[in-house]
């Protein structure tokens, strides 16, 4: 039980990690010419969809950090049993949301983006896309971890409460 908390503490916080790299860096495209190269990211409001992945990753991140603190507040110690209980179930809800929010957001920029082609111009996927990915892999395996967590958790009783 312990275990799979140390491992959903570790794999949230690499989700939340990996999210605020990719989306505070501008390498998510990549577009060769024939003499210039350039690159953008999320923070160049030219299209509606990178509106939407602002939105959904920014809201991915929010839900990773509340999934963390209650992660927290689920490993110490000094909380009555039904806090605890509570805390472990917030932490499997907004491990589940941020990983779905995550995948929305860049299921929505990997859509769009697939569609725009010149063939005058090579244009590629850049490695805060890929993290952006990798983000989404790591939330729903904190979502998993955390659905562990909260079926070895102990339930309080009706005595309890």
């Amino acid at each position: 039980m312990r275990l799979c908390c140390v491992f959903a503490l570790l794999s949230g916080s690499l989700a939340l990690a990996t999210l605020l790299i990719a989306l505070s860096t501008d390498n998510w495209f990549v577009a060769v010419g024939s003499h210039h190269q350039a690159h953008s990211g999320l923070w160049h409001p030219d299209m509606d969809f990178i509106r939407a992945t602002q939105v959904f990753t920014i809201l991915a991140a929010l839900a990773g950090l509340l999934s963390i603190s209650c992660l927290i507040l689920f490993i110490t110690p000094f909380l009555s049993p039904s806090i605890s209980h509570l805390a472990s179930l917030l932490f499997c809800i907004t491990a589940f949301a941020a990983g779905l929010c995550s995948m929305v957001g860049m299921a929505v920029y990997t859509g769009e983006r697939w569609k725009e082609s010149d063939p005058q111009i090579q244009t590629f996927f850049a490695w805060s896309f890929y993290m952006g990915w990798t983000s989404v892999f790591l939330f729903l395996c904190t979502g998993l971890l955390s659905l562990k967590v909260y079926w070895g958790a102990h339930r309080p009783n009706y005595d309890s409460l």
